[in-house]
């Protein structure tokens, strides 16, 4: 999948790393991590956002799952990111709970967007923001949002300057029923962060209440 500014993994395996990350349970796959999956695969999701299972990290937690999305308009990648899905029977007490989910969403910024002394506070707001807009209840959420400027030089020096936003965050689902996370509707509100990056406007026919950035200058083709 081709991503905003590169893509997320570097291309060799891709086949593999699919299939590894949809091989994702086994007979001995705890239930309620099952079902978190289940979920994850029944959502839908809006046309824009293309999304493939992709490699886990390791050693986070002894279940993982991760997916790979990008928004893409007209054959153009908009914005991309991943999101990791974390189960730890035992509980886990940073996380106050046994599932968390890790994000990574980056996207090109326009440069008067960049030089903005408030769009980290702004962007952390829509991570917060999308999960409120769909009642969904969590915990211990925390991140970082790094805006970065590339400048090329010498052999390069034709290309224009270019800025980035970069989204890393981490939150603490609450478990329902049975001790399961509503992982479907998490996933909605992760995509709806991921088309607020990419500046789309919001689903919703007439909801104005959502301010997006304005499309990134010059997003790379597929």
């Amino acid at each position: 999948m081709a991503a905003a500014q590169g893509r997320l993994t570097d291309g060799a395996g891709d086949k593999d790393d699919a299939e590894e990350g949809d091989a994702h349970t086994t007979d001995n796959t705890p239930l309620p991590f099952r079902a978190a999956l289940d979920a994850l695969k029944a959502a839908r999701l809006r046309p824009e956002i293309e999304i493939e299972p992709t490699r886990p990290p390791q050693r986070l937690a002894p279940h993982v799952y991760a997916l790979e999305a990008a928004v893409v308009e007209e054959g153009e990648d908009l914005a991309d990111g991943r999101l990791v899905l974390l189960y730890d029977p035992a509980g886990h007490e940073a996380w106050q709970g046994c599932f968390r989910l890790v994000t990574l969403v980056r996207a090109e910024l326009e440069a008067e967007m960049a030089s903005d002394p408030l769009l980290p506070e702004v962007c952390w707001s829509w991570l917060t923001g999308a999960l409120q807009a769909r009642g969904l209840a969590y915990g211990v959420p925390s991140g970082t949002v790094t805006r970065a400027s590339s400048h090329y030089f010498g052999g390069l020096a034709a290309r224009p300057a270019a800025s980035q936003i970069e989204i890393r965050a981490s939150w603490s689902p609450r478990e329902g029923l049975g001790g399961v996370p509503d992982t479907a509707a998490h996933l909605a509100s992760w995509c709806d962060l991921l088309c607020q990056v990419a500046g789309l406007p919001p689903a919703a026919p007439g909801d104005n209440s959502v301010v997006t950035l304005p499309q990134r200058r010059g997003p790379q083709s597929r």
